[in-house]
C-alpha cells in the first residue's frame, strides 16, 4: 500500500446498522475526544455514499446544513460534530463522496492513466477509496473513518469492500471495526430486542468484516444478560459491547463511553500505551449547563425551520454561548414567510433575533422585516451571511431612503443593488478567484477561511478583542461598495473588511443595544470549550435585554 500506509497511522472504521440517524458522527467524535485526552493525535474522515460530488448543492431539507471547512470544502454536517468535539481541524481530505470517487476515476480513465484497461468497481473504485482514506489519515496517530448510510444499502457496498481490503492489506493490528446498531425496547412485551443487532452484524460478516466493537443505541440501561447474548451471537467480546444510552446533553457522551472503557479497548487493540484520560473539560461543560440561571428567547428567522439540522452549527454555537454566559438559550424557529405575513407580530416577546444564512427568494421580505423589527425595537440582532445582507437592505430602504433597494440575487435589476454578485476575490492562499452569473452552482462560491480586518473601537473589535480575525465563507453575493458612503453617512458602521479586497465583512449600529451582521459564518468555528466571541456577545446582550424587561416589570 502506497506510502507505507500513512507511516503508521491506525484506522478505526465506524459503520451503522438497522436504521439511519443513530448518531455515528457523535459516537465517532466522542471516541476521538477520548483518544485526544489520552495524548493521541486524531484525524477524521466521512465517506458518503451519495452520488453528489459534494454537499454544496444538496437541499437542507434533505441533508441538513452544509458544513464548510477551513480550506473551503462543502461537506456533510458530521464534520461539524468532529470539529466541535476535537482539537483537529477538518479539510478537503476529510469528506469523500461516491460522486467524487467516481469523478476521480473517470478523470484518470480519460487521461489514459489505466493504460487501456477495463475500469471496474473492483479494483479501480475500491483502490481510489483506499487512496483517499490514506490521504486523509496521513500524519495522525489514529484516523476515524465514518461510513455514511446503513449496512445493507446498495450504494455503500464499494466503501465496505474497500475497508475490508484495507484491513487485509494493512493488517488487523492497524485497523479496528466499530459498528453502531439499535437495540429497541418493545413496550408491549416489556423487552429489549437484540435480533436487529444480530442481523446487522451478520450482514457485515457476510461481506468479510467482523466488528471488533459494538455500540448499542438504547433508551435505557442494557441488561447484562442482553449484553452477553449480543456478544455470543455476534462473535464480539462481551466487554466490547458498549451501551450508548440516550443522554440529555451530547457533551456527556465522552464520559459515558469512558466509563465503559471504550478508549482502553481501542488502545489495547492497537497495542498503544497512553496516559489516563483527562475529561475535566467535558465535566466542566456539563456542570456549566446545570448552572445556567437565566433563560432567553431567541427567534431564529429562516426558511428551513421545519428541519433543525439545517441550522445545526448555529444551534450549537448558540448553545456554546449559553454555556459561557450561564444562560439557557430557548430557540424559537420562525418561518420568515410568517414574519412577512404578520409584519413581525410573531417576534413580540423575544429577547434576541437571529437571521442565519440561506439561499433563494422565498421568505426574503420576512427576513428583511425581522431585521427592521429588531432595529426599530432595540432588540439584539445577529445577521449571518444573508442575515447581514437583509439588514443592509432594510437600512438602505428605511434609513437611507433608497426605495427599491434589494439584492441582485432576488431582483436582477433593482433600483438600488446594495447587495450584488461578487465577481473577484482573493482566497486563503492569496490566489485571485473569478466568477460570473453563469458559473456552475457547485463549488463556485466564495468559500473557506479568509482574513477580516476589524475597525478599532467597534462592537466587533470589542467582541473579538483583536484587530484581525479569520472566518469561513460560503456565499456569492456581497455588499455593493458603491453604497458604502451613502449608508455610512446615515449611521451604518462598517466594522470589518476583507484583507486585500476591501469587501464588507461586518456591519453594525452604534445607537442600538447590540446590532451586528457578518458576511461570514462564525458558527463553523464555535466549540463548546471556547464558544465564539460574536455568539457570546449576542447571548450576553439577550440576557441583558431579558433582565431589563424583568426589572421594568418589577418597577
Amino acid at each position: 500500500m502506497a506510502g507505507d500506509a500513512a507511516a503508521g497511522t491506525r484506522y478505526i472504521f465506524v459503520t451503522g446498522g438497522v436504521v439511519s440517524s443513530l448518531g455515528k458522527g457523535i459516537a465517532a467524535a466522542s471516541l476521538g475526544a477520548l483518544l485526544e485526552s489520552r495524548g493521541q493525535s486524531v484525524s477524521v474522515i466521512k465517506l458518503d455514499p451519495y452520488l453528489n460530488v459534494d454537499a454544496g448543492t444538496m437541499s437542507p431539507f434533505q441533508h441538513g446544513e452544509v458544513y464548510v471547512t477551513r480550506d473551503g470544502a462543502e461537506t456533510d454536517l458530521d464534520l461539524g460534530h468532529y470539529e466541535r468535539f476535537l482539537k483537529t481541524r477538518t479539510s478537503k481530505l476529510s469528506n469523500f463522496t461516491t460522486g467524487q470517487i467516481y469523478n476521480n476515476v473517470i478523470n484518470k480513465e480519460r487521461r489514459g492513466d489505466y493504460l487501456g484497461g477495463t475500469v471496474q468497481v473492483i479494483p479501480h473504485i475500491t483502490d481510489e477509496i483506499k487512496r483517499c482514506i490514506l490521504a486523509g489519515g496521513e500524519g495522525a496517530d489514529i484516523c476515524l473513518v465514518e461510513i455514511g448510510g446503513t449496512v445493507g444499502d446498495i450504494e455503500g457496498l464499494p466503501f465496505l469492500e474497500a475497508i475490508r481490503q484495507f484491513a487485509v492489506e494493512l493488517g488487523h493490528h492497524r485497523v479496528l471495526f466499530m459498528h453502531l446498531t439499535l437495540v429497541p425496547y418493545i413496550a408491549s412485551s416489556g423487552e429489549m430486542k437484540t435480533k436487529p443487532t444480530q442481523h446487522s452484524a451478520k450482514e457485515l460478516r457476510s461481506i468479510g468484516i467482523q466488528p471488533d466493537i459494538l455500540l448499542c443505541r438504547v433508551d435505557r440501561p442494557l441488561p447484562e444478560n442482553e449484553r452477553r447474548k449480543i456478544a455470543l451471537f455476534t462473535n464480539v467480546s462481551e466487554r466490547a459491547v458498549i451501551a450508548c444510552i440516550d443522554v440529555d446533553d451530547i457533551y456527556k457522551m465522552p464520559g459515558l463511553l469512558q466509563t465503559q472503557s471504550l478508549d482502553t479497548l481501542v488502545l489495547e487493540h492497537f497495542d498503544i500505551t497512553a496516559p489516563s484520560a483527562d475529561l475535566s473539560n467535558w465535566a466542566a461543560l456539563v456542570e456549566a449547563r446545570r448552572a445556567q440561571d437565566v433563560t432567553v428567547r431567541v427567534a431564529m428567522v429562516g426558511k428551513y425551520v421545519d428541519l433543525a439540522d439545517a441550522y445545526k452549527s448555529v444551534n450549537e454555537a448558540l448553545s456554546h454561548a449559553g454555556l459561557h454566559t450561564g444562560t439557557r438559550v430557548d430557540i424559537h424557529y420562525i418561518d420568515s414567510e410568517t414574519v412577512e405575513r404578520d409584519d413581525g407580530d410573531c417576534l413580540q416577546g423575544m429577547d434576541a433575533i437571529l437571521v442565519p444564512g440561506g439561499f433563494g427568494e422565498r421568505g426574503i421580505e420576512g427576513k428583511i422585516a425581522a431585521a427592521r423589527f429588531a432595529r426599530s425595537n432595540a432588540i439584539p440582532y445577529f445577521g449571518i451571511c444573508l442575515g447581514m445582507q437583509v439588514a443592509c437592505i432594510d437600512f438602505a430602504r428605511d434609513i437611507a431612503g433608497l426605495a427599491g433597494a434589494h439584492s441582485t440575487e432576488f431582483v436582477p435589476e433593482p433600483a438600488h443593488p446594495v447587495i450584488a454578485l461578487v465577481t473577484e476575490w482573493h482566497d486563503l492562499a492569496g490566489d485571485v478567484q473569478r466568477r460570473d452569473a453563469k458559473a456552475d452552482l457547485g463549488g463556485t462560491m466564495r468559500l473557506g477561511e479568509q482574513r477580516c480586518d476589524l475597525v478599532e473601537g467597534t462592537l466587533a473589535a470589542r467582541c473579538y478583542d483583536d484587530s484581525a480575525v479569520y472566518e469561513r465563507h460560503r456565499h456569492r453575493y456581497e455588499f455593493n461598495n458603491r453604497y458604502r458612503a451613502t449608508l455610512g453617512n446615515k449611521g451604518l458602521i462598517f466594522s470589518g473588511v476583507s484583507a486585500g479586497d476591501d469587501l464588507v465583512e461586518i456591519v453594525e449600529l452604534d445607537d442600538h443595544p447590540w446590532f451586528l451582521g457578518c458576511q461570514f459564518h462564525p458558527e463553523f468555528t464555535s466549540t463548546p470549550r471556547n464558544g465564539h466571541p460574536l455568539f457570546i456577545g449576542f447571548i450576553a446582550a439577550a440576557r441583558e435585554h431579558r433582565q431589563t424587561l424583568r426589572d421594568t416589570a418589577v418597577s
